[in-house]
């Protein structure tokens, strides 16, 4: 087949299809999510949301066992939540591959943290694999199935953004039909309580051995010698192709494709060639400190420090000390912070607490936003699901008086994730906090995926949907109320009423996302400047389709209809009924 070009994300998905994977259990999270979302266009994977990325790694894993290849993707802080699943799979090892696939996201465009999961692979005892480009991307997920059956091992696939998000060639080929391995029972192998799991511990120390034995010979760690240089550069990912770009072949470079474990012998056969040995790696010292361990002196995170993602222009001025050159625009670039889209659904319930002055508990999705001016509304923002535990939390600290004025905010994706079990501590616990769920009928943030409170797969086949007013009532939540968060009087009114009750409750806030495709928006709203005062009341909602212009000398709002989607949020801000 000819070269083509690939998205990274698009390249893993090409390999799990050439790989002969079956099975693809995944959760969204930027920028892993194209992974899942390109797998599931091939009829021979059988691909699915799963709720969390715990359930998820579990569905690969219990599909591994089963005699199927199978994979999970995530971004590195759902690595967090699959944790638990993914280091006892360690010691159980496989029978079919198993491959899981973790994004991480270095300068944190979309992450509430910035986090190297080298370090889930060191302390989980597993091997990982760092593909550079799209080529490599699809190479490397075939090689991690091989190596996983190979080694009786889950086999990590580490990705950064750039990698993710960006295009280069690749050449795809064709599927291997693999049929399903044979599942014999085997309790000593699969069942890991503590005696079998002491049995398989020393396995586990081995099996790593072997693999730091095969990285040594292996072709994806690979040397790209200049003889007339002095310089020597140990380097992965991404950051091997800012030193490309930023150096060129004035040095020589150790790049390595396996970075757990790492090929001891030949990082210092490599070094002892060199004068100078330089470590480039993103985020953490992980490469260094091993360089370190074996008694090489190398120059890392010193030059480049472990904060933000790197660029050729960085590598450039570190090592060769050469600023980036081009002239200076000489005015500042103005801030463009990103704002609630026009018609957003979370617009009214966030107007509504800043306007109470309630403390708000936040959840991961793109409500998020609605901490920033000039809704102003919420407090605190930890991970997923942390709004309905954290909420229960601070108020048992600060008492039933402070209960009456806080809430805790969660997307109904992220409620079904991880908030439910938090809902359950609320009222299994006789607490007295309000839970609002914003259902807005998609997966927002990561790009309008279906979740299970839509009523569709993955693959867009239709199917049951959470009845979240039902689930609240299971969960021992009696008071459950709905409102339109585009009314702007219902939706105070009904968080007063919940917030005065002295036990626990729940509101959703239901209208879909403006951005969906089957959502029939109003036409836009005018403003009649004869009747407007320029009081600004209608900019207090913070969207962006509002603007203050100059009219006949005088500031008056205006409204853009190419924006706008006639939510008429702020029409009801507006006293003199200006807007129409």
């Amino acid at each position: 087949m000819k070269k083509e070009l690939y998205l990274g994300n698009e390249a893993v998905a090409r390999g799990l299809y050439e790989a002969g994977c079956r099975v693809v259990s995944s959760y969204p999270g930027t920028p892993s999510t194209e992974i899942t979302q390109y797998a599931a266009e091939y009829a021979e994977i059988y691909a699915e949301w799963a709720p969390n990325e715990k359930v998820a790694a579990e569905v690969a894993i219990g599909a591994s066992i089963g005699g199927a290849r199978a994979f999970s993707g995530m971004k590195h802080v759902g690595l967090n939540v699959a944790a638990d699943p993914v280091f006892t799979a360690s010691y159980t090892g496989v029978n079919a591959g198993l491959v899981i696939a973790v994004a991480d996201d270095p300068g944190m465009h979309s992450s509430q943290n910035e986090q190297d999961s080298r370090h889930y692979a060191i302390s989980a005892k597993l091997p990982m694999l760092e593909p550079a480009d799209s080529a490599e991307c699809l190479a490397f997920t075939k090689l991690a199935f091989e190596l996983s059956e190979q080694f009786d091992t889950p086999c990590l696939l580490r990705l950064t953004t750039r990698v993710s998000h960006s295009r280069s060639l690749a050449e795809p080929g064709e599927r291997a039909e693999l049929p399903l391995k044979e599942y014999v029972k085997n309790p000593g192998k699969y069942v890991m309580m503590p005696a079998m799991a002491k049995i398989r511990h020393p396995i586990v120390e081995q099996r790593m051995l072997d693999l730091a034995e095969w990285a040594e010979a292996a072709e994806i760690n690979r040397i790209e010698a200049n003889p007339d240089t002095k310089i020597g550069v140990i380097t992965s990912g991404i950051a091997y192709q800012y030193a490309r770009e930023a150096l060129g072949d004035t040095v020589s470079y150790l790049k390595l494709g396996m970075i757990h474990p790492l090929p001891a012998e030949l990082i210092k056969n490599f070094a002892k060639d060199y004068e100078t040995v330089y470590v480039i790696e993103e985020l953490d010292g992980i490469i260094e400190t091993f360089c370190m361990t074996l008694g090489l002196k190398v120059t890392g995170k010193a030059l480049f420090g472990n904060v933000g993602e790197f660029s050729a222009n960085l590598v450039r001025e570190k090592i060769l000390d050469r600023k980036p050159e081009g002239q200076p625009f000489g005015q500042p670039t103005p801030p463009r912070p990103p704002v609630l889209c026009p018609g957003c659904p979370h617009r009214g319930l966030f107007y509504v607490a800043s306007k109470l002055k309630l403390t708000v508990m936040g959840d991961i999705g793109c409500y998020t936003l609605g901490a920033l001016p000039p809704l102003s509304a919420m407090d605190v923002c930890v991970c997923m699901g942390a709004s309905v535990s954290a909420c229960h939390g601070i108020n048992l600290a600060r008492g039933k008086d402070f209960a009456k004025n806080t809430v805790a905010v969660i997307g109904d994706s992220t409620f079904i994730h991880s908030g439910i079990t938090g809902l359950i501590d609320i009222a299994y616990n006789k607490g007295v906090s309000t839970v609002i769920v914003l259902d807005n009928s998609i997966t927002g943030m990561t790009g309008h995926q279906h979740n299970p409170t839509t009523g569709y797969t993955l693959k867009n086949d239709p199917t049951v949907a959470v009845d979240l007013e039902l689930l609240a009532k299971a969960c021992g939540i009696n008071r459950v109320a709905v409102v339109d968060p585009n009314d702007l009087a219902a939706t105070e009114a009904v968080i007063k009423q919940e917030l005065a009750a002295e036990e626990p409750s729940m509101i959703i806030t239901r209208r879909p996302c403006a951005l969906l495709k089957t959502v029939r928006h109003a036409p836009p709203a005018t403003v009649d400047q004869t009747a407007c005062t320029g009081c600004k009341m209608c900019m207090k909602v913070g969207c962006p389709s509002i603007s203050m212009k100059t009219v006949d000398g005088k500031n008056k709002a205006a409204i853009d209809p190419t924006l706008c989607v006639g939510c008429m949020v702020c029409a009801q801000m507006c006293r003199f009924g200006a807007i129409t």
